[in-house]
C-alpha cells in the first residue's frame, strides 16, 4: 500500500504542463475577450480622431478671426492666406479646408481620419456661427448632426 502511494506522488511530481483541454479553454476564453474588446477599442479611436478634427476647425477659426481682425475682410483668409499673412503652420491646416464666403463668411471644413467632416460656417449675412458633422450618430458626432 504505501509502494503504491509512493508511487502515484510520484507519478504527480513529474507530470509537468498543461493538457490540451485546459489550454484551449485558456484560448477560447481570450478570443472572448478580444471579441469584447475589440469593437469597444476601435469605436474609441474614431472618436479619438474626430476630437482631432474638430480641434483643428476650432483652431482655425482662431486664426480665420485673426486674419479679419488684420484686413477688415474674409476674403484673404484662406488656407494660403494664413500661411502667408499669418505664419500660420502648414501643418496646422492639415485635413482644415478655409474657404471665405464674400467679405463678411467663411466656412472651414476639417476631415476626420475616420472619414467624418466637421464644418464650422459663419454665415455673411446674420455672422451666426453654425457648426455641423457629416456622420451624425458615429464617431465623436452626435446624433442631430451639429455640435
Amino acid at each position: 500500500m504505501l509502494q503504491i502511494l509512493s508511487k502515484l506522488r510520484q507519478r504527480a511530481e513529474d507530470e509537468k504542463g498543461f493538457t490540451l483541454i485546459e489550454l484551449l479553454v485558456v484560448v477560447l476564453i481570450i478570443g472572448i475577450l478580444a471579441a469584447i474588446a475589440l469593437p469597444t477599442f476601435l469605436g474609441q479611436r474614431s472618436k479619438a480622431q474626430d476630437a482631432g478634427a474638430k480641434s483643428a476647425a476650432r483652431n482655425t477659426v482662431s486664426h480665420v478671426e485673426s486674419c479679419y481682425a488684420n484686413s477688415q475682410s474674409y476674403a484673404t483668409c484662406d488656407n494660403a492666406g494664413l500661411i502667408a499673412n499669418e505664419q500660420v503652420p502648414a501643418g496646422d491646416l492639415t485635413d482644415v479646408v478655409v474657404t471665405p464666403n464674400g467679405t463678411q463668411g467663411y466656412t472651414i471644413v476639417a476631415t476626420s481620419k475616420s472619414t467624418g467632416t466637421f464644418t464650422i460656417a459663419k454665415a455673411p449675412a446674420t455672422g451666426a456661427v453654425t457648426r455641423t458633422c457629416s456622420n451624425a450618430g458615429k464617431g465623436a458626432c452626435p446624433a442631430g448632426g451639429t455640435w
